[in-house]
């Protein structure tokens, strides 16, 4: 066993940092655990929305595709703000490395950089849109990678909720991140088919410290039935008064969106 030592430091180095975490309760982040982007474009009029939905349509998703980004998902605000509209961009990538990649494959694309050029080239009087806010996520641990959700009504009617959890402080969001994995929010979702895209906690953003997560349903009548039943579930209104978890969330933001008939999701 000393010659063990000797010979394999690291190997030691690494198999004490292992069973430290795991009888800390430290959870070591799973190998497949996503990376999500998600980009707002801000805009005003019908000819913009136009041209952003002719460059995605054309030129974004099917480049992305072709980088082996799947499923991009593409929506808009269903009761949108008249002075400032908003189209709602959500990318998936396997690794952070694949995450920083990916906008250079799309640059060496011939076939992207002429079928958006529209978009690519256009200037400050022609502008598509007045500004793009970013969001990158991780994947939480107990939802490593995003899913397809399992709807079967009428694209145009199906209701993409996006919700937005801050904390007052960044132990408070580590808290709530906790209610969520540990505490099995998460599970209450999966229990009544909230169909959720993704969960995911915010690493780079203007609202932080926050989490976010999204789920599907057919139609708006759905989204408020099956809100009633998590709000009345036992499990929920157990966890909801644990003492360990109270005033995790500061501000909770919500956003009702309803995908484009291009959208991949």
């Amino acid at each position: 066993m000393k010659m063990f030592y000797k010979a394999c430091p690291m190997a030691c180095l690494a198999l004490f940092v292992f069973v430290t975490c795991v009888f800390s309760g430290i959870r070591v982040q799973a190998a497949t655990q996503y990376y999500y982007k998600i980009k707002v474009y801000h805009f005003k009029t019908k000819a913009q929305e136009d041209r952003l939905d002719a460059y995605f349509k054309n030129a974004y998703l099917p480049a992305m595709h072709k980088a082996g980004v799947k499923n991009v998902g593409v929506f808009k605000v269903i009761t949108p703000d008249t002075l400032d509209k908003k189209i709602y961009v959500f990318a998936p990538y396997k690794t952070f490395e694949e995450l920083e990649t990916t906008d250079q494959k799309l640059i060496n694309d011939k076939q992207y950089l002429e079928a958006g050029k529209d978009y690519l080239e256009a200037t400050a009087p022609t502008a598509t849109y007045t500004r793009i806010e970013t969001i990158i996520l991780r994947a939480m641990t107990g939802a490593p990678e995003p899913a397809v959700p399992n709807l079967k009504g009428p694209k145009a009617q199906r209701v993409y909720e996006l919700r937005s959890y801050e904390g007052a402080t960044e132990a408070l969001h580590a808290n709530k991140l906790k209610m969520f994995n540990v505490g099995d929010e998460m599970g209450i979702f999966k229990k009544l088919d909230f169909n959720a895209v993704f969960y995911g906690a915010v690493i780079a953003g203007s609202k932080m410290p926050n989490l976010m997560y999204m789920t599907t349903f057919n139609n708006q009548q759905e989204n408020t039935d099956k809100w009633k039943l998590f709000m009345s579930d036992p499990q929920f209104s157990a966890l909801s008064k644990d003492p360990q978890y109270k005033g995790n969330v500061s501000k909770n933001e919500r956003v009702y969106l309803y995908p484009t008939e291009y959208s991949d999701y």
